[in-house]
């Protein structure tokens, strides 16, 4: 997938997503040595849109399956179409149990969900496993196999063994420990915010009409927020959105009443704001 680390970096530049010396390496790893890769760090740092990148460079489908509490081996790996047997059962009412049986639990009644597409067919896929940690423990079972051996279990049809590797990137905001068991089985991967001027070459790039000096008072400010104790400090994706807010609202410079009256692009509770409404000296940044 790649030849170099600057082969990543490069080649993950031109999709508009500006990989630090640590991800470029650690990609090229996992694309190297064939292993999961599994992204940690606070929400908005750029985790799934790392996956989106790697699939575009890739020309590959992204085949995402989103975590939540609740998410099962149904909607997680595959399910039976239980309605089209059962029309199926209506219409050989002559047959014998055995005749039917054959025939229902077969690929044309079954319905692949992320897991099992993306270890099938010989097209290239990137598999995101979002948001790890908000799936139950008992998810992570699931996976292990997944990720162990690229294969999936039927027990009415077998195992489905994957020919062509999928690129697999999972995602954690740490809500929880995942288990060694799964961590064991891939890279690990920290994103944390940018250095200032990794993260101002990033707001040059998603939003281009911005002025440079007002790029770099974003950025500073920005920073002085995540300094400060607050319940949610801004994360990159905030960055950028409140430079586009400055862009629409034709700000060319930053003072007291323009941040006032959009720190709520930034913060997303009252008390954050009000804290930071006190707090941030703008002749200081």
């Amino acid at each position: 997938m790649f030849t170099s680390v600057d082969d990543v970096s490069a080649r993950l530049a031109a999709t508009g997503y500006l990989a630090s010396p640590a991800v470029a390496t650690t990609v090229f790893l996992a694309g190297r040595l064939g292993k999961p890769l599994l992204v940690e760090g606070p929400a908005g740092v750029g985790k799934t849109e790392l996956a989106k990148a790697v699939a575009e460079v890739a020309q590959a489908r992204l085949v995402r399956l989103q975590c939540y509490e609740g998410v099962d081996e149904s909607r997680a790996l595959y399910e039976w179409n239980h309605a089209k047997q059962l029309l199926r059962i209506s219409a050989g009412r002559d047959e014998t149990w055995d005749e039917t049986r054959t025939d229902i639990f077969s690929e044309e009644f079954l319905l692949s969900r992320p897991l099992l597409t993306a270890i099938r067919g010989d097209d290239p896929k990137v598999l995101l496993i979002d948001e790890t940690d908000k799936a139950d423990v008992e998810v992570e079972g699931l996976l292990l196999e997944v990720l162990s051996d690229f294969q999936v279990t039927v027990p009415e049809l077998g195992t489905i063994a994957a020919t062509r590797r999928p690129f697999v990137v999972l995602t954690s905001n740490a809500s929880r420990e995942l288990s060694e068991a799964l961590r064991r089985r891939c890279l690990f991967l920290h994103i944390g915010f940018p250095d200032e001027e990794l993260e101002r070459r990033i707001v040059r790039l998603k939003v281009p009409g911005l002025d440079e000096a007002l790029a770099a008072s974003v950025v500073r400010v920005v920073g002085a927020l995540r300094a400060m104790d607050l319940r949610k400090v801004p994360s990159v994706a905030e960055t950028i959105d409140w430079a586009r807010t400055l862009l629409a609202l034709g700000a060319g410079t930053l003072d007291e009443t323009v941040v006032r009256d959009t720190l709520g692009v930034l913060l997303k509770h009252q008390d954050d704001i009000q804290k930071a409404a006190a707090k941030l000296d703008l002749d200081a940044v």
